[in-house]
């Protein structure tokens, strides 16, 4: 799925003018600035591609191409998908500070905020993943996909923010405005190779961000963070597609493991992570106790940029974890399946395979190794 294209199922009419107006703008503006080749950051990484000034996905026989993209872009157009936005409200809990702040400082927290968002609390510390906030996913403000359900709780109600961890730089994973608001609550940020140029052009100081390629690995606040592959692209307008490199990750806080893929099509990394860092790895004894698995955004069109349910499942058995915590669904509309769709298939998997499954609520707390009844919150829901 291209970082424009999915702005379109929600914009019809005269807006749509105004859209393509505004991205073109944006990236007229914004596409004469690309850094120079000579001088992209890392430019000695294996993922990156002198040649063409881009970032790179590890070799994958097996990844099937995408459709071209006028036929994506005439996809866009013409179609109008029933069923993509849910009817009924999304269920959320708010959240509390106060109640953040009781949550046990000796375990580990995972607090589901919307889509791919996480606020996390490690061991007393309070990270972010790809924190969206804003209420589109788009290069413009008027229009773009715009949230199902508010957040559970609001910017301004944030704690302080020991790391925030950046998986690549689409709209709906890097957020200008949430950026904007953040840049004096975060001590330190983590990024993908040259995601640390857009979050300068953001407002952030560059003392203050740690770039990573794949496998390197770092440590801040007791917390240790490993960049690990993906199969995926990035880009924020039409001249700068594949400028920076995209990641998972895997956070190691105390002797817990979380592992979030990012957005991702289904390759063999998965099993390469597993080998690392998995509970049979030479010297692991713990293994990857929590994987927040992306689950969302697929379609026949873009096969391998994004992986359909049964692939989730099938990642998530290469990794080797003990649970699975589906992510990148059920707060924006990005794709042509329903909305449901990816929760109910993966639902359907786990119970026949007899995997842990993890569905939260949006707003719910989940702590790593703490016993938790799974609902199923969509079922019944238009």
């Amino acid at each position: 799925m291209h970082s424009i294209f999915p702005c379109w199922l929600r914009v019809r009419g005269l807006a749509r003018l105004r859209f393509v107006a505004g991205v073109l703008a944006l990236a007229a503006a914004t596409g004469a600035a690309a850094e120079p080749c000579a001088n992209a950051p890392a430019a000695s990484s294996p993922q990156f591609s002198p040649s063409g000034c881009v970032y790179q996905n590890a070799v994958n026989p097996r990844a099937l191409p995408s459709q071209s993209v006028w036929k994506i872009w005439s996809r866009f157009l013409s179609a109008t998908p029933a069923g993509t936005t849910p009817t009924d409200p999304i269920p959320v809990r708010p959240l509390k500070r106060a109640a953040l702040d009781a949550l046990d400082p000796n375990a580990n927290h995972v607090i589901r905020l919307g889509h791919s968002s996480h606020l996390l609390k490690l061991r007393g510390a309070y990270w972010l993943i790809d924190p969206v906030f804003g209420e589109r996913v788009s290069p413009v403000s008027f229009a773009g996909p715009k949230r199902f359900h508010a957040p559970p709780l609001a910017l301004v109600d944030l704690p302080p923010i020991e790391g925030l961890i950046l998986s690549h730089d689409h709209y709906d994973h890097l957020d200008l405005p949430t950026i904007e608001f953040l840049n004096s609550r975060v001590q330190r940020y983590f990024v993908p190779l040259g995601v640390g140029a857009r979050l300068q052009g953001m407002g952030v100081e560059a003392r203050r961000i740690e770039e990573f390629d794949w496998w390197q690995a770092g440590s801040h606040a007791g917390v240790t963070l490993t960049a690990t592959p993906a199969q995926h692209f990035s880009g924020r307008t039409l001249w700068d597609r594949n400028r920076t490199l995209w990641a998972g990750w895997v956070i190691q806080s105390g002797e817990q493991r979380i592992f979030y893929s990012g957005d991702t099509g289904y390759f063999d990394g998965f099993k390469q992570i597993g080998e690392r860092f998995g509970a049979g790895a030479p010297g692991n004894t713990g293994g990857i106790d929590l994987a927040l698995l992306e689950n969302g955004a697929y379609d026949s069109y873009w096969p391998s940029m994004h992986m359909a349910p049964e692939e989730t499942v099938q990642a998530f058995q290469d990794l080797g974890a003990r649970l699975l915590y589906l992510v990148h669904n059920s707060t924006f509309n990005l794709a042509f399946h329903t909305w449901a769709d990816p929760l109910e298939r993966v639902a359907a998997i786990a119970q026949a395979k007899g995997l842990a499954l993890a569905t939260p609520e949006v707003g719910e707390v989940l702590t790593i190794g703490q016993p938790r009844t799974n609902v199923l919150w969509w079922r019944g829901l238009r």
